[in-house]
This record gives structure tokens, sequence and C-alpha cells, in this order.
């Protein structure tokens, strides 16, 4: 299959966006500040595209919450990285494509994971410092892998020492002003390129932003979902932003859902890592059948798509709440050692992982889907770039490989950074016309009812597993509210937030309405089998004719 064949068109339609900017225009603000390049975003791919953009240009960094609040943070598994003797670029490149079901884009795929020492490398030179064994960086290994190739850090917090470091060295970079508790509201064209932000401080100042370039680096919209390891700030701003601006989108009926997050009423769901069964952990069910070994050659380590399934369905037919991990059978001491993150958690809810199983059901974690760009991050807007989470390379197709997401952030950052900065003018003429919506008071709005039912209906219709009633049922309703919203003008941010989740949520409900097939992280009930025949294709979203179309992948090896 060569790049350029289109294996079928099918138009399913998608409204365009209702309004093009949700609360203010670029003549609302009450200042403009100008920078030569914007970052909106300030997890791994953000502020390592800001740093190499720093070394040619001014930027500023806007970030909602405080600079260290992102997704990265939480990243406990590591980086996926070809660092081994026994290892190649050719068996991670493999392993990729073997997890991404068909939907990887190989050249952009090689691409990526041939930067992967390098980006290392980079990290340490800021002063990362990975975890050694005898003197060497020593690498685990999780689902999907072939080879140890996951680097760490702090034993479980990888995400943690890469955010520390980043932050650390964007604060020391004279060219970087870093705007924290700043929401970026809209995406403002100028003959439709990039032109500048809208955003909008916690103290209620708005401000337009002029620059050559914005890179997007706000990560992904886990808190669509009812069950979710994303903080509170993954709420699709990024997805939802340049979708109003006209960009085009691509795979987002692909949500990644881990399947290990602990598993207790009234206590957040966080994340237990991978790494855990790579170290030998097993998952068992009420009764105590390990039953991966039922499911899946690798057992435990089959990709993620593979045992958040079998979780889910073991649930419904043992009539338990969740599953059990249990590493009982482990080197205690090793433990805590290795996973001194999850080992301070579940002490501080009394689970004694030495004596008792560990219980874990899946929830919403990674957004595979998003706003389509290439390796250096450019998008279907000029001057427009997107990376990390909120993009889709082509690196995950339709299922993401263990700390794979990590490294697309270091690599493709990076080279956003370096392209962005090289963007020369700033774009001429008026800025493009838009409306917005009327001064409509929201009072009469039940946001937090609106907030509970949009991830409700989400987790319910279109999560582990789907059909064309669930999906119709929650493509039917999600309409209905976005209507709601459409005709309200929204200014703080818990409500612009809102907004760009119903607008997510949509493009997500919509698009896996469309994918007649199971594949990857999709699982269509009603369409069980994978079919290569007819759905080996991207589902593109193009905001400009408001419809579905597919087009052809790049070639795919490995499988």
């Amino acid at each position: 299959m060569s790049s350029e064949q289109v294996i079928e068109q099918r138009r399913i339609h998608v409204p365009p966006a209702a309004k093009r900017f949700i609360s203010l225009r670029p003549d609302d603000c009450s200042s403009v500040l100008a920078c030569d390049v914007l970052v909106v975003g300030s997890g791994v791919a953000g502020l390592t595209a800001a740093l190499a953009a720093a070394r040619q240009g001014s930027v500023i960094v806007a970030t909602k919450g405080a600079v260290e609040e992102s997704n990265t943070r939480w990243a406990q598994g590591g980086i996926a990285a070809v660092m081994g003797k026994d290892d190649s670029v050719e068996e991670h490149v493999v392993d990729t494509l073997n997890a991404g079901a068909g939907l990887c884009h190989d050249d952009e795929v090689r691409a990526i994971v041939a930067e992967g020492a390098l980006a290392i490398r980079r990290l340490s030179a800021m002063g990362g410092a990975f975890d050694e064994v005898a003197g060497e960086i020593s690498l685990g290994r999780e689902g999907g892998h072939g080879r140890n190739r996951i680097v760490h850090a702090r034993g479980d917090s990888t995400g943690l020492e890469v955010e520390t470091v980043l932050v650390s060295r964007a604060r020391s970079e004279p060219r970087i002003r870093i705007l924290e508790d700043t929401f970026a509201v809209d995406l403002v064209t100028a003959q439709g390129a990039a032109a500048g932000m809208i955003v909008r401080s916690a103290r209620g100042e708005s401000a337009l932003i002029r620059c050559k370039a914005i890179i997007l680096a706000c990560g992904g919209a886990g808190q669509i979902y009812r069950e979710t390891t994303n903080p509170p700030c993954a709420t699709g701003d990024g997805i939802a932003l340049a979708w109003r601006a006209g960009a085009s989108m691509r795979g987002l009926e692909f949500v990644q859902f881990h399947p290990t997050t602990l598993y207790m009423p009234g206590v957040p769901r966080l994340l237990i890592t991978e790494a855990v069964r790579g170290e030998g952990g097993y998952l068992r069910d009420r009764n105590g059948v390990r039953f991966m070994l039922e499911v899946a050659k690798d057992g435990e380590l089959a990709t993620r798509d593979v045992v958040s399934r079998a979780i889910v369905r073991r649930i419904i037919e043992t009539g338990d709440s969740c599953v059990y991990l249990d590493v009982r059978h482990l080197d205690p001491v090793r433990f805590r050692a290795r996973f001194p993150g999850i080992t301070k958690t579940l002490d501080r809810y009394g689970i004694d992982f030495a004596k008792e199983p560990i219980p874990v059901h899946p929830a919403a974690h990674y957004t595979i889907g998003g706003v389509i760009s290439d390796v250096e991050g450019r998008t279907s807007i000029p001057g427009l770039f997107a990376v990390g989470e909120v993009s889709s390379t082509g690196l995950h197709g339709a299922n993401r490989l263990a700390s794979n997401s990590l490294l697309e952030g270091l690599v493709c950052g990076h080279r956003a950074g370096i392209a962005a900065a090289n963007e020369t003018r700033f774009p001429s003429g008026e800025f493009d016309e838009g409306d917005r919506p009327d001064e409509v008071p929201p009072e009469n709005l039940n946001r937090a009812d609106l907030w509970n039912s949009l991830r409700s209906t989400m987790w319910k219709r279109v999560g582990i597993e789907r059909d064309r009633a669930g999906l119709s049922m929650a493509v039917e309703r999600l309409t209905r509210w976005q209507a709601l919203l459409d005709e309200t003008r929204f200014v703080e941010r818990s409500d612009l937030e809102l907004v760009n989740a119903m607008s997510v949520a949509q493009l997500v409900a919509r698009s896996a309405l469309a994918r007649e097939e199971s594949r990857g992280t999709h699982t269509r009930t009603d369409f069980p089998e994978r079919n290569d025949g007819r759905w080996t294709c991207d589902l593109v979203i193009d905001e400009r004719d408001g419809m579905v179309r597919s087009s052809a992948t790049s070639p795919v090896s490995g499988e």
C-alpha cells in the first residue's frame, strides 16, 4: 500500500465548531504582548520545545496552572529508548508498529525512535539523573516491548524527574518568560496563518499574545471520562482551540485506557505503573485465578488494550468491582526500592502489598489521536505547531506502546522548537474575523451537572467497549448539551474547560461511531473483528468541510 492510496472515502457529518471564539475576540483584549514563539503548556513536550526555540529567539510559555502542573509530572513508567547492547532501533520500531495495529506511520515511527538515545543524552546534560546499575543506566521492560529499554528515574517517578529538570532549566533561561495561571482561550489567525493567542489570567485580565509561531503542547483530554489517571488540567483545551481555528484532526476514536489504577471508594484513580507487571506482578480475579494467561501469550505483559479489555470482561464475569494486582511473591525490599512512589501511596491507604493483592481497575489514560502534525510539529495551519499528547504524529497508530509518549515529547518537542523559531515574520494584515457567543448570563446552567453527565456518558458509552446504540446515544446527548453551551458566553477557567471538553468529547464519540471495526484501543462489540481490507486507514476530521474522511497511512512493516 502506497501512502498516496486512499482505501475508501467515508463521509459522516461532523458539525463545525459553532462559534469561532468561545469568549473573547482579539479586539476585546485589554493588553498586547509579543514574542517570537508562544508555547502553550508546560509538560515535557512544551518545555523541551521552549528550550530549543530560546536558542534563536524570545519565548513565552503560557500554562493555565502552575508551571509544574502537567501530565508529565505523574508519568511513572519511563522513557522508551534504545540504550541496551542487545537492542536496536529496528526492534523498537517493530514493537511500536505491532502495538499500533496497522495504523502507525512508518517514516514517523522510525524518525522518532531513532532519536531516543540522543534525547536521553540531552536530558542527562541538563542534569537529569536516571536510575543506574553498576554505573550503567538501568533499563526496565513494559508491555509490548521485546527488550528492556525503559529508562526510568527515582524508581517510579520518571515524569517528576523530567519535569523538575526542564522547569529548572526553563526558569533559568533569560529568553523564556513563563506566564502561570494563564488560560489559552482561543487561537488568532491572519490570512489563515497562526498570528497569536487570546489568553486570560486568573485575575481576570485578558491579553493578546502576538507571535511568529505557536506551539500547542497542552496535553490530552482524560477528564472527559469519569475514570481517569489524568490530573484535573487535562480537559482537551489544545484540541478544542485548534479545532475552532480550522486545524485537521486524526484518530480521536483511539483513547488508551491504563489497565491498572488503584480502585478504592473515595480514592483518586492513582496509576499503578505497568512496570509493576514488568517486574513480575500477576493479575488475579476475586477467586485468585491468574486470568491473563487465558487471554494472551504474553500474559500480564500484553499491550494495554488487551489487558484493559480482559480486566473489564473478568469484572463482568465475576460480578466484582475490580481485579487484583498480586505482588506478594516478589521481594518486598526490592519492590519498595523500585517503586517508592507506589509504596508510599499504598501505605497511605493501608494496603500491605506484601500480604494482600492491590485492587485495580482500568481508567482513561492517554489521548492517542489529536491535531495532525509531522515530526517537527507542523499542522495544517501555517505557523501552528502541535507536540506531545495534543498531537497526532502517526507514532502511536491505534494503540500507544508503553513509554513512547515521553519519548515523543522529547524528540518532537525539540524539533518543533527549532522549526518554530525559524519562522521568519509575523503574519501581516488584519486578523481573521469570527463570531462569539452573545452576552447570555450563565446563571441558569448547572455546570457541575453537565460535567458529571458528560464524563459519565463518555465512560459508559464511549469507553473500553462500544457499540452503535451507545455511541449514537452519546453523540445525541453531547450535541444537545453543546447547544446549551453555544448560547452562553463564559469567561471563567472552569467554564471554558467545560466548553472545550464538550467539543473534544463530540469529536471522540463521532469518530468512534464512524469506525466500524475493532482495532487497537477501539473495541466495537457490534464489529468485533479487525477489518484490514476496509479500515487500514486514518479517520481525518477537517473543520473546513465538517466531514470525517479516510486517508491511507504510510506502509507498515513488522506486523
